[in-house]
């Protein structure tokens, strides 16, 4: 199911096919989440999730990727805003158009990491674990090499 959203002159896609894959690897391979990332993982990560383009007059400016099961688990994963278009509500209205999607109203948990932007998802719900105790990880590779 692609979903698209119109707002003044940006749009959201859930079209894979509109992807600017230079621009997130660029983006990404250069974030403090995802340094170094390798272009190939970038691809089979991008055709493996549910993912989110934001265009400004169709050239991208925007990304974010939910990992999904589609019907109990949600993972909210890449997002980001280019910094020429931030500050004009894009990654709230991202947000809003993510947790709308049609199949994935009945999940129970969503869950993300982030570094800086706790206010942005506090404002959709998000917040620290309830009980931190019960959540684990297994990081097999600190960061990407390079």
């Amino acid at each position: 199911m692609i979903l698209e959203y119109q707002k003044e002159n940006y749009s959201i896609s859930t079209d894979p096919a509109k992807l600017d894959i230079s621009l997130i690897h660029d983006f990404l391979a250069n974030s403090y989440w995802a340094k170094n990332m390798p272009r190939d993982v970038l691809v089979k990560s991008i055709n493996n999730c549910l993912n989110y383009g934001v265009y400004s007059d169709n050239a991208q400016i925007g990304y974010a990727r939910v990992l999904t099961d589609y019907s109990t688990f949600a993972y909210l994963a890449d997002v980001f805003i280019i910094e020429e278009h931030r500050g004009k509500g894009l990654s709230k209205w991202l947000m809003k158009c993510m947790l709308a999607h049609p199949e994935l109203q009945n999940i129970r948990t969503w869950m993300l990491k982030t570094h800086d932007a706790h206010g942005l998802y506090e404002k959709y719900g998000f917040s620290a674990p309830e009980k931190p105790d019960t959540i684990m990880e297994k990081r097999v590779v600190k960061n990407y090499p390079g």
